[in-house]
């Protein structure tokens, strides 16, 4: 489905500024992947068999996928965005059924040599299927139906997902909130997510009774300067029952649905323990790695705890503290500054969009970047529990890579078509 009128004038109408900064960040990744797997004592010859030769043919074939996206309708996209939901639904299903159990998570269906991974796809899928609904329902967020109908294309995703089980692919998709939330999503929804955060945290560090005391205490507290309102009495009731039950599910979800190795990461996250030579091991390293950088890092190369393998998975989700060893600070300035500028880029074109469902899908894909970035490069220096999501552009992986490309390149078009796609 191709128009050629908008073929033949896309290179005029596509922002090559996001483009020049993906191309960027996709060199900054394979060089530094380079780095990651570099060993002295080996031949420096290039190998396509080698983590960096498999990344450079992902990113050649990834600027061609995102190049014949460019080519496409725009309306393409909104046309077949159940189709493609679907299709991604389906491969979330497949991989329970025969995919490749990977540190634990049935994640990735195998392709011979390649390994795809459908919950990286399932982002944009739910990104487009969530912007058909807004635009072509005329949804409004503010009453029941429509909000209900939203978490559901969301919730359903995560909840397979959930199943593998893969808990930082499932997170990402609570990014949609936000996106939401520019398109009309109450602001005391975000309110009571927070709230259930903080309770979940301290759940943790408290005996279950004392917040159970605390929130009847609360809870009596605002009904006494209510008393006069029975209608708010009756919600500030509803509520405080709710915030207890809320805790012993918090409970269970953490004592049973969480895998153990997931706990241990929260808990060593909170200092409720210590296990710096365990599952603390990661995270020490990768510390020490960004910390030896210091300004202008050891040098490409020079990086001891790159070279000598110290940092575990460093060519994928550990892969900053490899740019924080070898670059520095300079560089890791210049990496968050180039992820900054893309990030307001895309809020920028997304705000200039005619259509409501090219400026939906635009929030989606900025807030989707923001989470894994801010994910990523927290677990790295130690602020974030390590949760094993990649770095957009930079980690290795074909899935990630092309599921990113993908994302980014559908509004790109999207933005390219702006004046005529109502």
């Amino acid at each position: 489905m191709i128009n050629q009128q908008s073929s033949n004038r896309f290179f005029f109408n596509v922002d090559w500024v996001t483009i020049l900064i993906y191309v960027a960040l996709c060199t900054i990744g394979l060089i530094n992947i380079y780095a990651s797997i570099y060993n002295a004592d080996e031949s420096i010859a290039f190998n396509f068999s080698t983590n960096y030769g498999k990344q450079l043919i992902f990113i050649l074939t990834g600027l061609i996928l995102g190049f014949s996206i460019l080519l496409l309708d725009g309306k393409f996209f909104s046309i077949f965005s159940p189709v493609i939901y679907g299709v991604t639904m389906l491969l979330l299903v497949v991989v329970l059924i025969v995919g490749r159990n990977v540190g634990g998570n049935q994640a990735w269906i195998s392709l011979g040599s390649f390994r795809l991974q459908p919950s990286e796809l399932a982002k944009f899928g739910t990104a487009l299927l969530m912007a058909r609904y807004i635009s072509s329902f005329n949804a409004k967020l503010n009453t029941l139906r429509p909000i209900l109908v939203a978490a559901a294309i969301v919730l359903l995703p995560m909840g397979l997902i959930m199943l593998q089980p893969d808990a930082g692919s499932m997170l990402v998709f609570l990014s949609f909130m936000f996106p939401l939330y520019r398109e009309g999503l109450p602001g005391y929804l975000l309110i009571i997510f927070w709230g259930m955060v903080l309770l979940f945290i301290l759940n943790l560090y408290l005996p279950q009774w004392v917040l159970i005391t605390l929130i009847l205490g609360l809870g009596a507290l605002f009904i006494f300067v209510n008393k006069k309102k029975q209608q708010k009495m009756m919600m500030i009731g509803i509520i405080t029952i709710a915030a207890i039950g809320y805790l012993f599910i918090a409970n269970i979800l953490f004592e049973n649905v969480l895998q153990q190795h997931q706990r241990t990461r929260i808990e060593l996250l909170l200092g409720l323990k210590t296990d710096p030579k365990g599952a603390g091991y990661n995270v020490n390293q990768s510390k020490i790695a960004i910390g030896s950088g210091q300004l202008t890092g050891r040098g490409f190369l020079e990086g001891t705890q790159t070279k000598y393998g110290y940092v575990p998975e460093q060519s994928t989700d550990f892969i900053f503290s490899t740019i924080g060893e070898e670059w520095g600070f300079v560089g890791c300035f210049v990496v968050i500054a180039l992820f900054m500028f893309l990030l307001l880029r895309v809020i920028n074109l997304a705000e200039r969009q005619r259509s409501t469902f090219s400026r939906v899908y635009g929030y989606c894909v900025a807030c989707i970047i923001f989470f894994h970035v801010f994910i990523n490069v927290g677990m790295t220096i130690g602020i974030i529990p390590v949760i094993g999501i990649p770095l957009p552009f930079i980690s290795y992986g074909g899935s990630s890579l092309w599921s990113f490309t993908v994302l980014l390149f559908i509004f790109l078009k999207l933005d390219s078509n702006r004046m005529g796609f109502i």
